[in-house]
């Protein structure tokens, strides 16, 4: 994984020294909150609705067991004793004190982790395929070309005040893992006829209140290209996207008032003076970055306990079934660590939850770890003779949930517990379904099934790409839920389509029950979910979500 060199220590420690200062003038009161503002949301402090929140990023997921180990420090010194992963592969503290940020922000310095660009009109984290380096389907690891960016974009004097936050996902698989079509720019990292690697280019996707599926840009762009294309996107962007309304500031919205046609005209434009401005300098960087992105040494050693255990313990055989994935090592697996156990709130980890974990990964993870866009941790590398052992100590500190890809494995906002700019709860309905589905003990029946929530219009939870999605609404003061079906984030990327009427937050358990039903009475050798809504259409799971009305269409 990447290590910093002495650019990298330096400008994050000068970044905590001026903050230092900064949160110093704020609590002396010769800053206003008002002025205070742009600076801590340039290092990831924001006002929620009980206390400041700090965004930690985790650049394309990957952390160490040393860099865990201090998130868990973080949450016991100064916060209430865990961390919130997000979808866009960070942590989040809930409750630091003001004037202990500083002191935050040194120690994540000690360990090469800072909060820089986790909010603002920048580039923001740059995020990827959580099995990056290790799934036996990809093609290419994405993480150097995630750190060639955040390393370009990071403090990048022309993009610090965007008309409004960017976002770039990267996915190095056919199976895009990374919700690529949903992001301003997605770069799918494909082969061309001659074998040569390069990324298939999508700008203008997005979810929020104009939820969009991005349209490819470009077909291919060969490697080399990269960062002069990617600048050259952003300088359009820059230049022509809208700052007379924050709600019509994004890429995708100046894609689609412009076209795309005329945006990619643009977009070449700008590519042929960028690349001559570039003369492959960032090439010897992206080898140099590549270099430290090198398999694990791998263990040679036989898997027979493996086997053994599969063959003897039912629990450890559905653990594996649902949250084991091939590695491109066959005496390897790729293990996910569900933090969706039945109830608990998604995405949450204790200290000592962490501690466990990153132990985990420096004696049988060659001392890697992953975190997903889908609010669970992975460790990449465990040889398949130690997943046993794994089983176990996951089991102990309660984070063996078998239910990755399942009902309750679900995706959920902080909502109105946390956030100021949420509308209704996210975290309650989340544990209210995954409650129900442990006590109904059908969800490995149920099979692949994608349920995202999200507290407001904003789609932190990503509900428009939920195979059923949840999405909390105020009306009138009393918390209403609208239902989408048919979403999807992966490569066959889908907006899912409004059923009708939103319900109330004790109907909603009761509505997703009957649209479960539903499916399970119209599938067809046991194919998912999301295939049989395709077969079927709306009109079936919409006469069972309204079964007293006679509704045709989504009002």
């Amino acid at each position: 994984m990447y290590r910093y060199d002495s650019f990298d220590r330096e400008f994050v420690r000068s970044r905590v020294a001026q903050f230092r200062q900064q949160v110093e003038r704020r609590i002396e009161g010769s800053l206003t909150e008002e002025e205070f503002k742009p600076l801590r949301l340039m290092n990831g402090l924001y006002l929620q609705l009980h206390a400041y929140m700090l965004r930690v990023a985790i650049p394309y997921g990957t952390l160490d067991s040393r860099q865990m180990r201090q998130l868990a420090h973080i949450a016991e010194h100064w916060d209430k004793g865990y961390g919130h992963f997000t979808t866009r592969q960070n942590i989040q503290f809930n409750w630091p004190r003001l004037k202990d940020v500083p002191d935050i922000l040194d120690a994540l310095a000690d360990v090469e982790m800072h909060a820089i660009q986790t909010s603002g009109n920048c580039v923001r984290n740059v995020t990827a395929d959580h099995f990056a380096g290790a799934a036996a389907d990809e093609i290419a690891d994405p993480r150097p070309t995630a750190e060639l960016l955040r390393q370009w974009s990071t403090d990048h004097p022309e993009f610090a005040f965007l008309p409004r936050k960017f976002k770039i996902a990267v996915s190095g698989s056919p199976i895009d893992r990374a919700v690529t079509r949903a992001h301003d720019i997605g770069l799918r990292m494909i082969r061309n006829g001659a074998g040569e690697t390069g990324y298939e280019v999508v700008v203008g996707g997005g979810l929020g209140r104009t939820p969009v599926i991005g349209p490819v840009i470009r077909d291919f762009l060969p490697e080399a290209d990269l960062l002069p294309y990617v600048e050259s996107i952003l300088q359009v962007y820059n230049a022509i996207g809208r700052r007379d309304n924050k709600y019509k500031a994004r890429i995708k919205i100046t894609v689609n008032e412009h076209g795309l046609e005329a945006f990619r005209e643009r977009v070449e434009q700008r590519f042929l003076i960028q690349r001559k401005a570039f003369q492959g300098v960032h090439q010897a960087l992206l080898k140099r970055i590549s270099a430290m992105f090198t398999a694990p040494a791998f263990i040679e050693a036989p898997t027979g306990e493996f086997e053994a255990a599969l063959a003897r313990d039912p629990v450890f055989r559905s653990f594996v079934d649902t949250n084991l994935y091939p590695h491109w090592n066959p005496a390897y697996a790729i293990v996910t660590i569900s933090l969706k156990a039945h109830g608990a709130t998604p995405g949450d980890a204790t200290a000592e939850q962490m501690r466990v974990i990153a132990d985990l990964a420096e004696r049988y993870g060659h001392d890697e770890i992953r975190i997903s866009h889908e609010q669970n941790c992975i460790l990449p590398h465990v040889h398949k003779r130690d997943v046993p052992a794994v089983h176990a100590a996951l089991r102990e500190a309660e984070l063996a949930t078998a239910n990755v890809g399942l009902a309750s494995d679900i995706i959920a906002c902080p909502g109105l517990d946390y956030c100021n700019l949420a509308t209704a709860r996210s975290i309650p309905i989340a544990q209210g379904i995954a409650i129900r589905m442990k006590e109904r003990g059908d969800e490995r029946l149920i099979g692949d099934l994608k349920i995202k929530i999200s507290g407001c219009i904003n789609a932190c939870g990503h509900h428009h790409v939920g195979h059923i999605g949840i999405l909390g609404l105020d009306r009138a003061g009393v918390e209403n839920y609208q239902i989408t079906l048919g979403g999807d984030g992966t490569e066959t990327a889908a907006l899912g389509e409004r059923a009708g009427p939103g319900f109330a937050a004790d109907d909603v358990v009761p509505a997703v029950e009957r649209l479960i039903d539903t499916y399970l009475e119209l599938r067809s050798n046991d194919e998912a979910f999301l295939t049989t809504y395709r077969r079927v259409g709306m009109q079936p799971f919409k006469a069972a979500l309204y079964p007293d009305t006679t509704l045709t269409g989504g009002r």
